[in-house]
């Protein structure tokens, strides 16, 4: 059993408390927190977690805003911050992890023996003593793009979750030690994705989202929207294999082994036929990309070909968590794909 060490532990906390912006608030919080939320009904529990990574601000954008209202929640929910430390490395909201850390929301399986992996057993600690009936994971994507929601599992519980923030739903398990992996089937879990960490319609979409969460008395039940989910089943994450360099120009850059268009992100769940120019590549693309279908076959040449040295999608696809920032593309990876009918990518 985690010790809880790490958490600052706060029940109903007043809106005066929490600071006047959200520097504040992270300063208030001086490390992972735990704020403890009474509903008006006491007898059932919630939970919600943000910042997983630090520089995925909008969940605490909502969550600061949600406290400074002095609104109170349908349920009680438990709320747990997680990179405090991470977001406060200045520049502020701009490191996902601090140096030399592993990524936090890949380490919610064992073995649990490094900081980062004390600090994940502990979150699920936190989830076991509660008992939430639900637990929505809050996060911005990597580059600029519209919100969607992941789940393991696929039913009406799962969609009913999403269908509280967006229109999009992906159904994956791709073993990478996510949170929602690893939770209980019977408490559904969702990760929300709810767009670029810049993007002012993020924060609002994630205020939006957290009001209906905290104040509805069922989330479990599909409400009605005007929106029906878009549903996009076992994408394919393309990875780049060690020592391959990356950059992002509007031409080939020689000393790099990839370049990739400063605008591919604008493809974000939007169609690309097999004509669609990605970038440029001096070398195989078996021997720069990586690709695993759930099979664990190779499906690089079912993403990507290479021709003339431009790259270009092998088949209509559609993709989605582009990413522009060549750090973050070399620690997780470059897009996800499914075909272009949101399908399984089959062998």
């Amino acid at each position: 059993m985690a010790a809880l060490r790490r958490f600052k532990f706060v029940r109903d906390p007043d809106p005066e408390e929490v600071g006047e912006n959200i520097e504040q608030f992270l300063h208030w919080l001086d490390g992972p927190g735990c704020l403890l939320l009474t509903g008006e009904d006491s007898s059932r529990t919630r939970a919600l977690v943000t910042l997983l990574h630090g520089n995925e601000p909008s969940g605490l954008f909502a969550l600061y805003r949600w406290l400074r209202s002095g609104r109170r929640p349908a349920v009680n929910v438990v709320c747990i911050v997680a990179s405090v430390a991470a977001a406060l490395e200045p520049p502020l909201f701009e490191h996902r992890m601090l140096p030399r850390a592993r990524d936090l929301n890949r380490c919610f399986r064992p073995p649990f023996d490094d900081a980062q992996g004390e600090l994940a057993e502990e979150i699920l600690e936190l989830l076991r003593l509660h008992h939430p009936e639900t637990v929505v994971d809050i996060h911005n994507t990597s580059g600029s793009g519209p919100s969607f929601g992941v789940c393991c599992h696929m039913d009406r519980q799962h969609d009913a979750l999403v269908s509280l923030f967006t229109q999009r739903l992906i159904v994956s398990d791709l073993g990478l030690g996510a949170l929602m992996e690893l939770s209980e089937q019977q408490r559904p879990t969702v990760t929300v994705e709810v767009g670029g960490r810049l993007d002012e319609e993020a924060h609002e979409l994630a205020f939006e989202g957290m009001c209906r969460y905290f104040e509805s008395e069922d989330v479990l039940r599909p409400a009605q929207t005007d929106w029906g989910l878009e549903l996009l089943r076992d994408p394919i994450r393309l990875e780049l294999r060690e020592n391959v360099t990356l950059t992002y120009a509007e031409a080939p850059c020689d000393n790099y082994d990839i370049t990739l268009l400063p605008d591919i992100e604008h493809h974000n769940f939007g169609g690309v036929g097999d004509d669609t120019l990605l970038g440029w590549a001096g070398s195989e693309a078996t021997r720069l990309f990586r690709a695993q279908d759930a099979g664990g076959h190779c499906a690089v040449s079912r993403l990507v070909r290479i021709e003339d040295g431009n790259i270009y999608p092998a088949q209509p696809l559609k993709l989605f968590m582009i990413t522009t920032n060549a750090l973050i593309a070399h620690a997780d990876c470059l897009f996800y794909a499914v075909r272009d009918d949101g399908s399984t990518i089959c062998h």
